[in-house]
């Protein structure tokens, strides 16, 4: 797409404002209800497919369909990454009606930080074809890594803070509790961090670190830059009430990380095939409306077989109790 910069800053103030109004009206700190959670959500997706359809009407049926398939590939990676925030959430103890401000926060600094790497990758695209052997090469090699993960159980581990967050403890200093929604206090005469501020820094950079593997994913279905900043953008600002709505089904989606392999290798191997095909090598591409089509039925596969999966563990596990109290009634 020929994306004018008076199009790119309308584009930029729009989400400005959208992000503006979510954080006014969930400005006051408190426990943000299913209800909340999931009308945000539904508010999020429909502005997600207004924008689709947006891109159909002035763009055409191609760049339609990279952005929902770069939108519903960022926003399946970004489920995978509650798994992490629920983790740093228990680790710092944060206080349930500060959850949301915490959220809001760590996912515009990401938001920001990503729109760097997007313009690397823009950059480093359009100087140095080959890179997308290296992109393909790295998917692949992340997809495999997500399988070995996923039968070490992972996501029951503990979070490791950062070595560059343990730095800013280190150096300013954390209180030893929260001061409602403050980031700074003055104890003893000198500022130090609160653990607001911490573990907003925990949330924002974590989901970089993310982007390490999602920016290159989208990057495989779509080269244009546009698509790929405004796809990550509503993937990532409606994952505050995403994690409000499904964190207590987290836990069910036991095959999660396993759709996510295949989609990061089927994106791997698609890039391989284009990096081939820019060589000058004749070899079948992978178009769009497949690309699209895949993702979606691996995640429908992956959900399905999720919950499945989960009910059987949980009737296990029922079994067992009542067998062992069974056996403690008898003795």
């Amino acid at each position: 797409m020929n994306v004018s910069l008076s199009v790119w800053l309308l584009t930029v103030v729009a989400l400005c404002a959208l992000v503006a109004v979510d954080f006014f009206i969930g400005r006051k700190p408190h426990d943000v209800s299913l209800r909340e959670a999931a009308t945000w959500t539904v508010v999020w997706i429909v502005l997600a497919c207004l924008f689709g359809l947006g891109l159909f009407c002035f763009g055409g049926g191609r760049p339609t369909g990279e952005f929902f398939a770069g939108y519903v590939t960022e926003k399946s990676l970004s489920v995978d990454n509650l798994f992490v925030f629920v983790l740093i959430m228990a680790k710092f103890a944060v206080p349930s009606q500060y959850q949301q401000r915490v959220l809001m926060v760590g996912v515009i600094t990401a938001l920001v930080l990503r729109g760097g790497f997007i313009a690397a990758g823009a950059a480093i695209i359009s100087a140095f074809s080959w890179v997308f052997y290296l992109f393909g090469a790295f998917l692949i090699w992340t997809a495999w890594k997500l399988v070995e993960d996923a039968r070490k159980e992972e996501h029951e581990e503990e979070y490791q803070e950062n070595k560059l967050l343990k730095l800013a403890e280190d150096r300013f200093g954390v209180a030893d509790r929260y001061h409602g929604t403050r980031l700074f206090v003055t104890e003893h005469g000198k500022r130090i961090m609160t653990p607001m501020l911490v573990v907003m820094l925990a949330i924002g950079s974590t989901d970089v670190l993310f982007a390490l593997d999602s920016i290159p994913a989208i990057y495989g279905l779509t080269q244009d830059p546009y698509i790929v900043f405004t796809a990550n953008a509503f993937a990532l600002m409606g994952l505050r009430q995403l994690y409000f709505l499904i964190g207590g089904l987290l836990k069910k989606l036991v095959h999660l990380s396993y759709g996510l392999s295949v989609i990061l290798g089927f994106i791997g191997v698609k890039l391989m095939l284009h990096a081939l095909h820019e060589s000058g090598v004749h070899v079948p591409e992978i178009g769009i409306p497949f690309s699209l089509g895949f993702i979606v039925l691996v995640l429908a596969v992956t959900t399905v077989t999720s919950l499945r999966a989960s009910k059987k563990q949980e009737r296990a596990a029922a079994r067992r109790v009542a067998t062992d109290a069974g056996s403690a009634g008898r003795r």
